[in-house]
């Protein structure tokens, strides 16, 4: 049978303006600071038991550094190290103490540039004295500064060949189609897939440019659509930049509003509600080319023509 990765860990952003997206992310957003260190700060939900799901790294440019996806058991760290270096993705190990509360990992990059980690141990802190929770189920307090998203949910990004990298995750990694749109010539130009029972932890978006290494969106969960809508209040009174404001996804059912960090230029989407499937012979969910756009926006905001291609990556 088959091994596949067991859940979205974190994601590793780079930002060009370090304080500024600090001030977004921990401030108005409400992730928890769980560490500086050098050039990086970790945070975390506040039902985020592992020590990091969100990593900021001052560069020079705003890009994507890194996701990373844990393993079921320790010895699965080797076992797809074993498959990646098989498959001619020249994988390596993650130096000990480069990344603060990570154990044994390596990194390689996709042939649509974007890098991977896969970890099995990392530290799970406590939070600090007067940020603890009462619940010996939760972590943090809930609700203690700004938004307050309640974990990290998925990662979007884009690639030149949808299909191509839907195959190498189910081959790789044991990924599943959920949905996905289909054009009327056939192409494949979206997945949402996961390994988990959410109906996405990553999904896979066409950019017709062709361009490496790009990220369209991060995803926190919040617990309800009130939460979006006070989210919402929260960032135009910050003045932030909502790059689509609320509604709901047809494909995934979820609630959701876009924000843009100021500082890099990433987008954050906060997400609420979706589905889960327990079902084994799932049969992924077609949506044609006429019925892309309710796919995306089943109400809600118009569409943008460019929303799908927005993404953030290396300069050309």
């Amino acid at each position: 049978m088959q091994k596949k990765l067991a859940k979205l860990g974190h994601v590793a952003l780079v930002t060009p303006n370090l304080e500024k997206s600090h001030w977004f992310f921990h401030d108005v957003v409400g992730l928890n600071e769980q560490k500086r260190e050098g050039n990086k700060i970790y945070y975390r939900g506040w039902a985020d038991f592992e020590h990091h799901t969100l990593i900021l790294i001052e560069g020079k440019e705003a890009v994507l550094d890194h996701i990373a996806w844990k393993t079921h058991e320790a010895a699965d760290v080797d076992y797809f190290y074993d498959k990646v270096e098989k498959a001619g993705l020249s994988p390596s190990w993650v130096p000990e103490g480069e990344e603060a509360g990570l154990g044994k990992a390596f990194r390689f990059k996709l042939p649509t540039g974007q890098v991977y980690e896969i970890y099995y141990h990392m530290e799970r802190p406590l939070a600090p004295e007067g940020k603890r929770s009462r619940l010996k189920n939760q972590v943090f307090k809930s609700f203690d500064h700004g938004v307050s998203p309640r974990c990290i949910d998925h990662v979007n990004f884009n690639v030149g060949n949808p299909s191509e990298s839907m195959k190498l995750h189910e081959e790789l990694f044991g990924f599943k189609v959920r949905e996905y749109i289909q054009l009327d010539n056939g192409f494949e130009m979206a997945y949402w897939t996961s390994v988990t029972t959410l109906v996405h932890d990553l999904a896979i978006m066409f950019d017709e440019a062709g361009r490496q290494n790009r990220l369209h969106h991060t995803a926190f969960y919040l617990d309800n659509f009130q939460d979006v809508a006070r989210a919402a209040d929260i960032f135009k009174e910050n003045g932030i930049e909502l790059s689509l404001a609320p509604g709901r996804h047809g494909i995934s059912q979820a609630g959701f509003i876009y924000a843009i960090d100021p500082g890099s230029g990433h987008r954050l989407e906060l997400f609420s509600g979706g589905y889960h499937i327990y079902d084994p012979d799932w049969k992924p969910v077609l949506w044609k080319e006429k019925e892309l756009a309710e796919g995306i926006i089943w109400w809600g905001p118009e569409l943008s023509p460019t929303f799908l291609a927005e993404s953030i990556g290396p300069k050309e």
